[in-house]
């Protein structure tokens, strides 16, 4: 079986746009200026929510040229640039020119939410007048068909919809493909908007669960130069165990991790004691960060975002091996495991 490589990351976050400004936030354990969504209730009340917006875009060489990226909504925008960080120029203009296959995985939990309230928003308002042309932005594979048409890929392209723990099982259909040869180059993208309704949600599980937003991508390829996947375990589905701590003890055994000393544990804690429960139970003393923490809960981009934090940190040699997992909300368990 070849080796599945991690050749090129990519994020954007509440900390900036790339990862050079993620990975100093997280360096400094110091959290993004706080936002927040404001409206007014057809009673007249005024609702605040706190959350972590990513800034506004001021460098626009950080996007690749393309028109269709004029009308995309800011999660394909977030979704573009940290792929176009992952691939390259070089490497983007290969997959342009034809010279590379890429296949794309958008792996999603909350989708393309800003265009659906503005396209149903106008529905409701005016059904005759509401805008066609918004859509096709209003559909979960949005993204990743913006991904594939501005790389002028042909290779292979899926959107997962899932729980927080998504991202990992984009990475299994990743490698699937490049085992078969569908492609030279898979890039695994995970990316999410902030939307005030989906903010205000997360409140009523808890208060202190920071909304935010921003995209990660992964390159893989067979036989690369950059860290090795080592092991990506079928997600544990909550239905086939007793409760999440029970979930959670299966996936970190079939995970194989070593407390080592060597190995960093990039988790998924919020910092919440009933959310990071299962997590909580797996006793560790080696190096481990929680990214949520810092840059708060991005549902479907936190664990694209803790993957590409923990491969930056192999890649800068702070470590030998990493493992990243993630408690799902509603749906499963999921991890995966790095070696440099």
């Amino acid at each position: 079986m070849s080796r599945i490589t991690a050749s090129g990351i990519g994020a954007v976050s509440p900390a900036g746009w790339g990862l050079e400004p993620m990975m100093a936030a997280l360096d400094a354990n110091q959290r993004p200026e706080v936002g927040e969504f404001e409206r007014t209730t057809t009673g007249g009340e005024v609702v605040r929510t706190p959350v972590l917006r990513v800034p506004k875009l001021e460098d626009r060489s950080k996007l690749p040229r393309d028109p269709r990226l004029r009308r995309a909504s800011a999660v394909g925008k977030f979704a573009a640039a940290a792929m176009y960080e992952a691939l390259g120029v070089e490497r983007f203009e290969a997959v342009k020119a034809g010279d590379l296959r890429l296949g794309v995985v958008c792996t999603m939990m909350n989708g393309c939410v800003n265009y659906s309230n503005r396209f149903y928003g106008e529905v409701l308002e005016a059904p005759a007048t509401a805008s066609p042309i918004l859509f096709p932005e209003t559909v979960y594979n949005a993204p990743s068909s913006h991904l594939s048409a501005v790389a002028h890929s042909h290779a292979p392209n899926d959107t997962l919809v899932g729980d927080g723990a998504e991202f990992f099982t984009g990475l299994e259909l990743a490698a699937e493909w490049l085992e078969r040869g569908d492609c030279d180059l898979c890039v695994v993208v995970s990316p999410e908007e902030a939307d005030w309704l989906s903010a205000e949600a997360m409140g009523y599980y808890s208060s202190r669960m920071l909304p935010a937003e921003g995209a990660a991508a992964v390159v893989l390829e067979k036989d690369g130069a950059g860290p090795q996947l080592m092991a990506v375990p079928d997600s544990v589905n909550y239905a086939g165990e007793s409760d999440r701590v029970a979930a959670f003890a299966r996936l970190w055994q079939e995970l194989e991790a070593e407390d080592d000393g060597a190995t960093v544990w990039a988790d998924g804690r919020v910092g919440v004691g009933r959310f990071d429960l299962p997590e909580n139970s797996v006793s560790w003393s080696g190096p481990r960060f929680s990214l949520r923490r810092v840059l708060g809960e991005s549902l479907g981009a936190s664990a694209g975002l803790q993957t590409v934090a923990a491969l930056a940190r192999l890649n800068r040699s702070d470590a030998g091996s990493a493992i990243v997992t993630s408690v799902g909300g509603n749906e499963a368990v999921g991890g995966a495991r790095w070696s440099r």
